[in-house]
């Protein structure tokens, strides 16, 4: 008998477990009652150019397009319309609208449908590329709006929602939890994304990302996926960086971004180890541009930038969203770390319309080295062709640790620690200066871009 009253109070104890567990989970009935209504489904049409019709070629009808509302007209030889979807949402009861510019850009004609039915042809009022941020207008008064929220309080594990038209199905909510933050996706370097894994799928995009007090804290923009849905893989604009875009449209119908001048890369343990840093942090500056705001200031190649204007500088990541977010002609404080000291360098910021942007040598002297790979002056051709003025071009690589390192064939070998390299015989002569043992600390450049290179010496 005690045995079978254990039993039972053990299966009582299993099942108030999973009850609370159960009643823990967050119900989003409300949350969707609160938010659905301002949430809007968006239609783009792009019109086709007019063709002689005599040499169009007929058409075989994709059957997907009527079970999932897939785009019509994507590939469009015969010159028919074609129609894309997307999502967006009502910031205010005027009528204004947020979504995704890859949603309507180029679109002829633009039209909203609320979750009640009613349709508005939309008005483009603005859109930018580098977040990717649209603003449409209709004409009515006295619409749902949504509350925007804080994006900077967004923490990683809290639960968030989305309200979309994925493959076109009107107005359906999907959830999930906020997996990162400051992700850096593609080109977009000015966008910090919120990494969710809230089931997103095409014509989502512009939609909302909702926290639990009904608030917007993002805008879907995009997935990552090797089949084209959804993989566990969501990112959202920050509404912070939405809404300064929406501001700059309202008023001036173009976004300004201020510009620091530098090229970056992130701080790898080896470069943090020789420049003396605790940890491998902050963004490591490759180049600054000439007559840019950074060289005005006195910001230096090998400089650490660890902080921006008050605001740390976790990673190379972090840097163009912060300078971004600043209007060109701001006077900014950038901290930096030189040489194993910390310096406040003032800056006035420069806009993203400024121009961005080496010594001579002669001969062509290869100089094969005991670390295990080859370099050779450059000739007057190949400094036209990789558009350089100087330094030294690796050659040939002949070990794999060098390789692993990050050096590459047709390298150019700009900088040796802070000192510029104009030919093999100054490049030997750095080489020299070196304590046995000390890592090698090159700056090379290739396409263009520079980056700094950690080699360690046996």
């Amino acid at each position: 008998m005690f045995k079978n009253l254990l039993l039972s109070l053990m299966f009582l104890t299993v099942s108030q477990l999973v009850n609370a567990k159960t009643v823990a989970l967050p119900d989003f009935t409300d949350l969707v009652k609160q938010t659905g209504a301002a949430v809007v489904n968006i239609t783009a049409r792009h019109n086709a150019k007019e063709i002689d019709e005599n040499n169009q070629m007929p058409r075989q009808r994709n059957p997907l397009e009527d079970l999932f509302g897939m785009p019509r007209g994507f590939h469009n030889p015969q010159g028919r319309d074609s129609v894309a979807g997307g999502s967006g949402f009502i910031i205010s009861q005027d009528g204004y609208i947020l979504t995704n510019r890859h949603v309507v850009h180029d679109a002829d004609e633009i039209v909203v449908k609320l979750v009640d039915r009613r349709e508005f042809d939309a008005e483009l009022i603005g859109e930018d590329e580098a977040s990717d941020i649209a603003l449409l207008k209709v004409k009515s008064k006295n619409l749902p709006v949504l509350s925007i929220g804080d994006a900077n309080k967004v923490e990683i594990g809290q639960w968030v929602m989305a309200i979309g038209s994925p493959m076109s199905f009107e107005h359906s909510v999907t959830k999930g939890i906020v997996s990162a933050k400051g992700r850096a996706i593609g080109q977009q370097q000015y966008v910090p994304f919120i990494q969710t894994d809230v089931p997103i799928n095409p014509g989502n995009s512009g939609g909302p990302l909702i926290n639990m007090d009904g608030e917007v804290v993002g805008v879907n923009s995009m997935i990552v996926s090797k089949s084209g849905g959804y993989m566990g893989l969501s990112f959202s604009i920050p509404i912070d960086v939405a809404m300064s875009v929406v501001e700059q449209l309202k008023t001036s119908g173009v976004v300004k971004r201020g510009l620091l001048g530098v090229n970056i890369q992130p701080v790898s343990q080896k470069m943090a180890n020789y420049l003396g840093l605790e940890t491998p942090s902050g963004a490591l500056v490759t180049n600054v541009n000439k007559d840019s705001a950074a060289e005005k200031a006195g910001i230096q190649e090998q400089d650490v930038i660890i902080e921006f204007n008050g605001e740390k500088v976790a990673t190379s990541n972090s840097l163009p969203p912060l300078v971004g977010s600043v209007q060109p002609g701001t006077k900014v404080k950038v901290k930096v770390v030189r040489d194993g000291d910390f310096k406040i360098i003032k800056a006035v910021l420069g806009g993203l319309d400024n121009a961005e942007v080496l010594e001579t040598s002669s001969g062509n002297e290869t100089k094969k080295l005991d670390m295990g790979f080859e370099v050779s002056n450059l000739s007057s051709d190949e400094k036209k062709a990789l558009n350089v003025e100087s330094g030294v071009l690796v050659k040939k690589i002949n070990k794999r640790s060098i390789q692993r390192a990050g050096l590459q064939v047709n390298d150019v070998i700009i900088k040796m620690g802070k000192t510029p390299i104009k030919s093999v015989k100054g490049f030997n002569k750095e080489l020299k200066k070196l304590d046995k043992g000390m890592p090698l600390v090159l700056l090379v450049q290739n396409s263009g871009a520079k980056r700094f290179i950690v080699i360690e010496r046996d």
